[in-house]
């Protein structure tokens, strides 16, 4: 089924690359803009998006329903997250606000 008719992608080809990154690293935060810069293509009307994100939320959960996952990778995830998390939260305590010029 073609998805995206600026680009002439079909529904296979999403869900290939998908699977791709989920391979590289199955924890990771797939969106749209990212299966088309693995395409290397760009969104142009992104009328697509709403149905690419649907086809990246069923092709994660058929992945990961396919995959043995031991609680330590759940757990590995986890603070893998929390330390994301603190470390953004770090940069914006650290960072300078408008209100605090010197000048």
């Amino acid at each position: 089924m073609l998805v995206c008719s600026c680009n002439f992608i079909s529904e296979k080809e999403i869900v290939d690359v998908i699977n791709e990154l989920l391979d590289q690293d199955c924890w990771q935060l797939i969106v749209p803009a990212k299966v088309y810069h693995a395409m290397e293509k760009r969104g142009r009307c992104c009328g697509c998006f709403p149905n690419v994100a649907d086809i990246i939320v069923r092709t994660t959960e058929q992945y990961h329903a396919g995959r043995p996952s031991t609680d330590a990778e759940i757990f590995d995830f986890m603070i893998r997250l929390r330390q994301l998390h603190e470390d953004n939260r770090r940069a914006d305590l650290e960072r300078r606000h408008k209100s605090h010029r010197a000048a």
